[in-house]
């Protein structure tokens, strides 16, 4: 036999029960520990997009380097400057150039940072994730963006130059009536921010089909898996509550600002944005009822299919007890034994067998144990 073929390594790792179990998406979820400073890795390309606009113009520029960005500081008009891709030395140049406090540069350059806002004199800094649901891993991913609100200068930093929740804003900047064009920068910082609390709905959406999915597993009581997948909906809904929560106190920030870059007339629209993000918790509280229901129903479904085993197995064990003694009374090894000798002994032995766990079944069935 050759041994090679056995491939050992193959059956052994099912004797480590954290490969039966994996928990991977626990140590992303919990593993956060905010006195280590990750190492964030530079973001091999970075794309600039410059919204230069008032009331009768705008103007659309894409850059691949920082320093074309530093023209648009105090230029009279309104700048939205989104940069997707992080990269120290970029983030710290137009901080400086700026006016931007370093200790905000590291906060953008953070990872796992906890949603915040703060404010100076010449500026307004908010920090929060960009949720997005993945339909292939049932997870929900989350993307770091800061925004940084100055003189007539919205600035935006993103980890991740491919997907952003922004087109819509995008698309009402190109309209020269829309109400962005005839405001100023505090505007524009709503927008975004209403746009990744808009977003957030999405997600839950998507996550309340995955629930029903998981509800209907568990209502049928076929899938071995079902208190898995319960599992998974409880880590998701800590990423959730971790994003939610936080960005409460956020824009609430806004509303008690007396930043003079945040207008008076533009603080019911902040207001907006506070209510949307306090229903979207309540929502996701009765979500967290909901999966806490379903684990109690799954549990529930798994004892009663216990206690029917138990049932089956007990009214066998009772049905086989009379043969049982009858058997064990007969097969003594004792001379003096009624019906030993005689011809039809083991018949009506046998007879007794049968008869008796037959009344047995009658007296189980009248008195509704079954």
């Amino acid at each position: 036999m050759n041994l090679n073929k056995l491939r050992p390594d193959k059956y052994l790792k099912y004797l480590n029960v954290t490969n039966l179990f994996p928990i991977k998406r626990t140590k992303e979820i919990l593993s956060v520990n905010p006195t280590i400073i990750p190492q964030r890795a530079e973001a091999t390309s970075v794309n600039i997009s410059v919204y230069d606009y008032n009331v009768d113009t705008l103007e659309e520029l894409h850059f691949s380097e920082i320093n074309k960005c530093f023209p648009f500081k105090a230029n009279g008009q309104n700048t939205w400057i989104n940069i997707d891709g992080l990269r120290k030395t970029d983030v710290e140049a137009i901080c400086a150039h700026f006016n931007i406090h370093p200790l905000m540069a590291e906060d953008i350059l953070s990872i796992n940072q906890r949603p915040k806002m703060d404010e100076a004199e010449n500026y307004v800094f908010c920090l929060l994730n960009m949720l997005f649901y993945n339909a292939e891993t049932f997870s929900v991913e989350q993307e770091q963006i800061s925004i940084i609100l100055a003189d007539h200068v919205v600035i935006s930093f993103q980890e991740d130059n491919i997907r952003d929740v922004f087109n819509p804003v995008r698309e009402r900047l190109k309209l020269a009536t829309a109400k962005v064009r005839q405001r100023g920068a505090d505007f524009l910082c709503y927008l975004l921010l209403d746009s990744i609390v808009d977003n957030y709905f999405l997600v839950m959406e998507k996550f309340g089909e995955r629930i029903e999915v998981v509800e209907e597993e568990v209502a049928r009581g076929n899938e071995p898996r079902a208190l898995a997948h319960i599992t998974q909906l409880r880590k998701e809904l800590i990423v959730l509550k971790r994003n939610f929560s936080p960005v409460r106190e956020l824009v609430n920030g806004f509303l008690r600002s007396e930043s003079n870059l945040i207008e008076d007339r533009h603080t019911k629209y902040f207001k907006d944005v506070y209510d949307h993000i306090v229903q979207a918790i309540e929502l996701l509280e009765n979500y967290r009822d909901v999966t806490v229901s379903l684990q109690d129903l799954h549990l529930n479904n798994v004892n009663l299919k216990m206690n029917e085993v138990m049932k089956v197995m007990a009214i066998v064990t009772c049905l086989l007890a009379p043969a049982t003694v009858i058997g064990g009374i007969f097969g003594m090894n004792f001379e003096n034994i009624p019906w030993l000798h005689t011809p039809y002994g083991f018949f009506g032995a046998v007879a007794l067998m049968l008869l008796i766990p037959i009344w047995m079944l009658w007296m189980f069935r009248k008195r509704g144990w079954f």
